[in-house]
C-alpha cells in the first residue's frame, strides 16, 4: 500500500507532535509514525514540569485535541522505519506497522484486561510494576485503544480476551503491514532514552533496589505510577527519611557521556520539591560537580538553597554501597580539592542524562549526519532533526525547535 504524503515525522513525542501540528495547520499533509502504541513520548511520563510544577496533562490534552480535529495528519503507531530512499523533495520511506490485535471497534470497556491472567513489565512505568498483557498504555493514551502484547498471541489468554469482547474489537489475526510513504521532507523527532546507570559499576544501580534514577522518581511521584504517587523505598515500601541526589550520573564523563544533558539539575531541584512536599522532615543531600540552572531556572535553585533540610555538597559520587541496616553509603570526592566525604542515606536518586535514541542504530537508509554522541547534525536539505534528536533540551525548547523545524520542512516542500 502506498500513501502519498508531503511531510513525514518520525517519532510521536512532544517534538514530533509539535512539528506535525505546525505543518498540518499550515495546510500540509503529514504522516506521523511512532514505535510505541501511543503518541506522547517521554512527556507523557513526566509528573510535573519545572519551574511551575504544573502537570503536562493540560498541554497534552490540547495537542491531542488539535491532532484529532486535523484531517491533514495520519498517525501510524507501533510503526518503525525499515528503509529510506530518494532525496529531498521525493523520499520513499518503507514502514512496518506492527499489529495491535485490537481494532477501532474498541470501546475501552476493559473486559479483555479483566479476563487476561498474563502480566508483563509495565513499560509506561519503566518496568517498576506489572500490567496485564491486555492493557491501555496509560490514562491519556492516544489512540484510545487497548493493546494485546504479542507474547500472549496463540495462548489461552488471547482467546479469552477475544471471547470477552462483545464488540468484536479483539482481532488475533492481525499481521504486520507494510506501508510506503512518499515524502518531500522528513523530520526526525526520535527523542531520547535515559542513560543506563548499570554501566557505571561503582553506582551498583542494578544491585540495590533503593538506588533509582530520576526518570523512575518521576513515576514514583505520579498518581498513575507504581505507588499511586507515594515516594517509597522500592526494597521495603518505607517512607524515606533521607534522600541523596547524585548529579551527572554518567554524564560529563569521558568514560560514558562526555556531554551535559542540560536539564538534569533543574529536574533534580523539581524532585527535591516532590520529596519535601510529601516528607517535610526528610533530609536531602545533592552531590554535584556544579549546578547548571541558566536563566529563569536560577530562581528555582536559589529557593532550594534556602531550605534548611536541603544540603548541596560539592563532590562527584565515586562509590555507592549498601549498608548492614539496609541504607546506602555514598562516597564522594570534591572535584576541586580532592577531599573525600561519606554520607549514609535511605534512598539514592541518580540524575541520569539523555541518550539520543538513534545513537547506536542511526537512521535506516542513511541521509542524516550524526555527531559522535548520536545527535543529528543539521547539515543538509530534506532530513531535519527536531528536539532532543538534535541536542539535549527541555520541553519548552523542544516545542520551539520543532516549530522551526516544521518551517524548514515546509520550505523544502515548496522548493521541491
Amino acid at each position: 500500500m502506498s500513501e502519498p504524503k508531503s511531510i513525514l515525522v518520525i517519532g510521536g513525542g512532544i517534538s514530533g507532535m509539535t512539528a506535525a501540528l505546525e505543518a498540518a495547520e499550515a495546510g500540509k499533509s503529514v504522516a506521523l509514525i511512532e514505535k510505541s502504541p501511543y503518541i506522547g513520548g517521554r512527556v507523557a511520563r513526566i509528573n510535573q514540569y519545572f519551574p511551575k510544577f504544573c502537570p503536562p496533562v493540560c498541554g497534552m490534552e490540547i495537542n491531542l485535541k488539535r491532532i484529532k480535529s486535523n484531517p491533514n495528519i495520519t498517525i501510524y503507531t507501533l510503526a518503525e522505519v525499515d528503509s529510506i530512499s530518494g532525496s529531498a523533495g521525493n523520499y520513499d520511506v518503507s514502514v512496518t506497522v506492527n499489529p495491535r490485535y485490537v481494532n477501532s471497534k474498541c470501546t475501552l470497556c476493559g473486559k479483555c484486561s479483566e479476563v487476561c491472567t498474563a502480566e508483563i513489565d509495565d513499560d509506561f512505568n519503566l518496568g517498576m510494576c506489572k500490567t496485564k498483557a491486555a492493557y491501555l498504555p496509560h490514562k491519556m493514551a492516544y489512540p484510545r485503544l487497548y493493546v494485546l502484547d504479542p507474547s500472549i498471541i496463540g495462548t489461552d489468554d488471547a482467546q479469552k480476551c477475544k471471547e470477552a469482547c462483545k464488540y468484536d474489537a479483539v482481532d488475533l489475526d492481525m499481521k504486520p503491514e507494510k506501508v510506503t510513504i512518499n515524502a518531500a521532507a522528513i523530520i526526525v523527532a526520535t527523542g531520547w532514552q535515559p542513560f543506563d546507570a548499570s554501566k557505571v559499576d561503582y553506582y551498583n544501580f542494578d544491585k540495590n533496589d533503593n538506588i533509582i534514577t530520576n526518570v523512575m522518581m518521576e513515576r514514583l511521584n505520579a498518581e498513575d505510577g507504581p505507588t499511586q504517587g507515594k515516594i517509597l523505598r522500592p526494597s521495603d515500601g518505607k517512607e524515606p527519611a533521607s534522600v541523596a541526589f547524585v548529579q551527572c550520573a554518567g554524564s560529563r564523563d569521558e568514560n560514558y557521556q562526555g556531554y551535559c544533558s542540560g536539564v538534569c539539575c533543574a529536574a533534580t531541584i523539581k524532585q527535591i520539591h516532590y520529596v519535601r512536599e510529601q516528607y517535610p522532615d526528610a533530609e536531602i543531600t545533592v552531590f554535584y560537580i556544579d549546578i547548571r540552572t541558566p536563566g529563569r531556572l536560577e530562581d528555582l535553585y536559589l529557593k532550594a538553597q534556602e531550605d534548611e533540610k536541603v544540603t548541596f555538597q560539592k563532590g562527584k559520587a565515586v562509590n555507592i554501597d549498601g549498608t548492614s541496616n539496609g541504607n546506602l553509603l555514598i562516597e564522594a570526592e570534591d572535584t576541586l580539592t580532592g577531599v573525600k566525604s561519606k554520607k549514609e542515606v535511605e534512598m539514592v536518586v541518580l540524575a541520569t542524562g539523555m541518550v539520543p535514541n538513534l545513537a547506536e542504530t542511526g537512521l535506516p537508509g542513511g541521509g542524516a549526519t550524526f555527531d559522535k554522541y548520536g545527535f543529528i547534525v543539521p547539515d543538509g536539505e530534506g532530513i531535519y532533526g527536531a528536539g532532543v534528536a538534535k541536542r539535549p533540551v527541555d520541553v519548552a525548547v523542544c516545542t520551539k525547535d520543532s516549530t522551526g523545524t516544521a518551517l524548514k520542512a515546509i520550505q523544502c516542500l515548496v522548493r521541491g
